[in-house]
């Protein structure tokens, strides 16, 4: 496992909370968190594969 696949590992999550954190506190809408979980997750899996 490379170092960037680590880094990805770690950084998804932290953005999926983040994301959750922000849904919780009303800033984002339930659109926009989904929007933004789904799309981290999907570049998070693409360039964990391509690495």
């Amino acid at each position: 496992m490379t170092n960037a696949q680590i880094g990805l590992m770690t950084t998804a999550p932290i953005i999926i909370l983040f994301a959750g954190a922000l849904r919780v506190m009303g800033v984002l809408s339930t659109v926009a968190t989904v929007s933004a979980v789904m799309l981290s997750a999907v570049i998070a899996v693409f360039l964990f594969v391509t690495q």
